[in-house]
């Protein structure tokens, strides 16, 4: 035993260490959510890759008990017996590796009185935990302190390792702590451990499977929107985003009343409400989004205790008569993106350096939507069940840096409506994204009443309060992205060392219809010999510098000219020309 830091208001203190033996010695092959995770562990920071969680302890429960039961658990699940080992000149870990027996740490903090918000207490020790690095080689995969008042476990607050649990994950066991403390018997585990999930991956079917979400991503990638938001005021690739939370009887009983009315699931009007808003604030014909929790809808997955972190890629076409006609075709947009969410996490990074610089863009993971209202085990059952049942309540809370622009997770969808909003604040302010959640709660009783007309004349804006974004008139559709070419012409002159640039939509300029950029590039005859700039150079050069700035396509045809690039452009003397992708430069 040994003395841990406390907090404030902690009486006392003390690292207590458990042991745990009867599981089953296992090794093999990551699984491709494993191998995802630990390449973003490698690369992130721990306290926005970690995760958290905070469990509840039934009154009466003693200190001895509540540790038998965090120990049970260890035997029970395999990814929490699972280090990663790897040798000082592996990029990255490859195998897992499962112990039969071991050990892990539990800080208790005792208290002669908990805060007045104890769940507000132990989410602050919980998030803070997150700080810390896990060692893949080493450590045991969750971090935990127990909160206890004059003796007695009042909650356990945990950080965990993303390579081997996500938010369902630790749901899963979350249910079954609280099942062993009453005394309740677990049923046998039937879901897939992370070694056999490896090897079905690892299978020629599993290969297939692979290769089918590559060419899935591949399509989206060539030719749906590069971001969600192009437009003025998105800079960067990661925002500092204050989460908005809804709560609203209202909303459940429009979304309960839509389902009736369309005989189609509550997840799907939801998902495609929530897709049709989106797409309507960004001005986009198609809403492109991440799904992250498709990955579960098979039951043999649904339970397990493993990270299955991989997106699905949904690209729905709003462009429909009406609310009804675009569901209509929702639900099997949606289920041909969970199709395709298990691949090789390298294989699709590969794939998407290559789609992009071929496209001359850089994709966003703009727009994520993540229903985890209905998984028999969520992060949603963490918080206490709602004492009242608002009909529309909006809370305000801490921000976190997120590589998103739009991220909504869906919590519970009856007896209350609850999700909780992440929107970039440089283009949503804090009114204009509570409009975008309640406008969602508004959208939802328009269409539990009659089907809802869309297109341009349809009447969202009315309905819903969310206003399309307002683009300036350089702002063009250029190969199903919004570009300003002036913007394109900012940034390649200025990865081009300050050369002046002027772009041009033009007829003819290789874009998939014929219409594309062309960059005229002012070039000196005199030491154009000498010159080492090519359009190759200069497409990579552009893409060098395109993350963080959603507006700019490189130009499909990069036309070094003698002199400055004024209008008549084209009348000037070029010098070279070509499209810079490595095909037909010269």
């Amino acid at each position: 035993m040994t003395t841990a830091h406390a907090p404030d208001g902690v009486t006392g203190s003390r690292t207590l260490t458990v042991r745990y033996t009867g599981g089953g010695a296992r090794r093999g092959p990551v699984t491709m959510g494993q191998a995802n995770m630990i390449r973003c562990i490698l690369r992130d920071e721990p306290d926005t890759i970690n995760i958290h969680d905070v469990w509840p302890v039934p009154d009466g429960t003693g200190m001895d008990r509540a540790l038998d039961a965090l120990a049970a658990l260890a035997v029970r699940h395999e990814a929490l017996r699972t280090t990663f080992p790897h040798g000082p000149g592996a990029a990255a870990p490859a195998e897992q590796v499962v112990a039969p027996d071991g050990s892990f740490t539990v800080t208790v903090l005792d208290h002669d009185a908990l805060p007045e918000d104890p769940d507000a207490y132990a989410e602050a020790l919980a998030r803070a935990a997150r700080d810390t690095r896990f060692r893949l080689d080493l450590d045991f995969p969750l971090r935990l302190r127990i909160l206890a008042r004059a003796g007695r476990p009042v909650r356990v607050a945990l950080a965990a390792s993303h390579a081997v649990t996500d938010g369902s994950a630790l749901g899963v066991l979350r249910d079954e702590w609280l099942a062993l403390l009453r005394g309740e018997p677990l049923p046998p585990v039937t879901a897939l451990t992370p070694l056999d999930l490896a090897a079905e991956e690892h299978s020629p079917a599993g290969r297939r499977k692979s290769a089918a979400s590559l060419a899935h991503w591949e399509r989206i990638l060539r030719t749906g929107p590069q971001a969600m938001f192009a437009e003025d005021g998105a800079a960067g690739t990661e925002t500092d985003t204050p989460g908005l939370t809804l709560r609203s009887a209202r909303g459940a009983r429009a979304l309960a009343a839509a389902a009736r009315r369309t005989g189609a699931l509550p997840g799907t009007v939801l998902l495609t409400a929530w897709c049709v808003l989106t797409a309507h604030r960004a001005g986009q014909s198609v809403c492109v989004a991440a799904v992250p929790t498709s990955n579960r809808f098979l039951p043999k997955l649904a339970r397990s205790v493993s990270t299955l972190s991989q997106d699905a890629l949904l690209d729905l076409d709003v462009r429909a008569p009406s609310f009804d006609a675009l569901l209509a075709k929702a639900w099997g947009a949606a289920m041909n993106a969970y199709r395709h969410s298990r691949f090789d996490a390298l294989d699709l990074w590969e794939l998407i350096g290559r789609v992009t610089t071929e496209r001359g863009s850089q994709f966003a993971r703009d727009a994520v939507f993540n229903d985890i209202s209905a998984l028999p085990a969520t992060l949603a059952a963490a918080a206490a069940p709602d004492g009242d049942a608002p009909e529309l309540e909006l809370v305000w809370g801490a921000g976190q840096t997120l590589p998103t622009r739009l991220l909504t997770f869906v919590y519970e969808t009856e007896p209350v409506l609850r999700f909780a909003t992440w929107a970039d604040p440089a283009l949503f302010p804090r009114g204009a994204a509570e409009e975008l959640a309640t406008g969602l709660v508004r959208l939802l009783e328009a269409v539990a009443e009659s089907d809802v007309p869309l297109g341009a004349a349809g009447p969202l804006t009315e309905l819903t309060g969310v206003r399309p974004v307002a683009r300036g008139p350089e702002w063009v559709r250029v190969d199903g992205c919004w570009v300003s070419p002036a913007a394109v012409a900012e940034a390649l002159a200025g990865a081009l060392g300050g050369r002046p640039v002027e772009v041009l939509v033009e007829d003819g300029a290789g874009g998939p219809d014929g219409r594309g950029l062309t960059a005229y590039i002012g070039a000196d005859e005199r030491t154009w010999p000498e010159d080492e700039v090519t359009p190759d150079a200069a497409h990579a050069a552009l893409m060098a510098v395109l993350p963080g700035r959603p507006g700019v396509l490189a130009p499909h045809r990069y036309v070094f000219v003698e002199g400055p690039p004024r209008q008549p452009a084209a009348a000037q003397r070029i010098l070279r020309e070509g499209t810079g992708r490595g095909r037909d430069a010269t």
